[in-house]
């Protein structure tokens, strides 16, 4: 089927009975479409009514970025998940987007937002921050989204985007910007989930796996499905947590410098990491080191200059 890159398709089931307001994404990268198949899977179901949504609205968006999803690849002219933000002078296709999905995500109490990565690897959850009342992502729903994140169906929960993002900027500005940056302010950290939370709600990403997985839109599906349970949209079987759960933060963002940086080995996401091991080589022959034990996170092989490289991570002293 053709796919519009003129408008975003948009499926609301409004139940009689009040109740929360659920948002489920998929596709903000076009080439991450395991939530897309999940949530056909959910919406055929829906109206074909073998589930009913009997309390509150759940709004289902497959694809989130339909010129990135027809070219199948991760954008078309930019990150959506970067820096989504209203603008009253859009200029590339995913601001005309930001636009649309903004005040869509802004009507809703709840975010569950569907992607995959690269890289092989268990599907994993990111959660927001504490409850605070700071400058860079105050926020009330903490327990919220732990309670979500435990019902998704996967073991492994990492946090600390925003914060390890923030501290990026920071360092990008004291070296001076790489030529060809786009990263330059925290602002530009601010994705789905953050929008969100910003909108006074709550999210949670899903990662269902690695893009090409066969198993992750099952994943997406059965995700789905437990937020529907778990939320009271419908009278559906609650599983339990899948505990234990392995918790982790991310610590540090590294840039990708010039053309020349190479990664010392093929990495994966959450390959451990010992002290002192050599992570990558710059152009300049200067090598990236681990400065303790920690994990390897979004190892992306293919970051221009001037782009987010990989992330270090740690073991998080949050509890789910």
């Amino acid at each position: 089927m053709s796919l519009s890159t003129h408008h975003l398709r948009v499926f609301r089931f409004v139940a009689l009975q009040p109740g929360p307001r659920l948002v489920v994404t998929g596709a903000v990268h076009g080439n991450e479409v395991a939530g897309t198949r999940g949530i056909e899977r959910v919406v055929r179901e829906i109206e074909r009514g073998e589930i009913d949504i009997v309390r509150g609205t759940v709004t289902f968006v497959p694809v989130c970025n339909p010129l990135a999803y027809r070219h199948q690849r991760r954008t078309g002219e930019r990150n959506l998940n970067r820096r989504l933000l209203p603008t009253a002078q859009p200029m590339q296709y995913e601001d005309h987007v930001a636009n649309v999905l903004c005040p869509l995500l802004a009507e809703h109490d709840v975010l569950l937002d569907l992607h995959t990565f690269r890289s092989p690897g268990q599907p994993f959850a990111l959660r927001g921050p504490v409850d605070n009342a700071g400058p860079l992502e105050p926020f009330v729903h903490e327990a919220d989204e732990a309670r979500l994140a435990a019902h998704l169906g996967v073991a492994r929960i990492v946090d600390g985007w925003l914060d390890a993002y923030a501290r990026g900027v920071a360092e990008r500005r004291a070296r001076g910007l790489t030529p060809g940056a786009v990263a330059e302010d925290a602002a530009y950290g601010i994705g789905t989930t953050e929008y969100m939370r910003c909108a006074a709600g709550y999210a949670v990403t899903l990662e269902c796996g690695q893009h090409e997985d066969p198993a992750a839109p099952g994943v997406a599906y059965h995700a789905i499905r437990q937020t529907l349970a778990l939320l009271g949209l419908a009278d559906l079987p609650l599983e339990p947590p899948t505990g234990p759960f392995e918790c982790l933060t991310l610590a540090q963002v590294v840039d990708r410098f010039a053309d020349g940086d190479r990664f010392a080995r093929t990495w994966t996401s959450f390959d451990a990491l010992t002290a002192g091991d050599l992570i990558a080589v710059r152009a300049d022959g200067t090598e990236v080191r681990a400065a303790q034990d920690g994990y390897i996170v979004f190892p992306d092989h293919g970051a221009l200059p001037g782009h987010e490289w990989f992330y270090l991570g740690q073991k998080s002293a949050r509890a789910l």
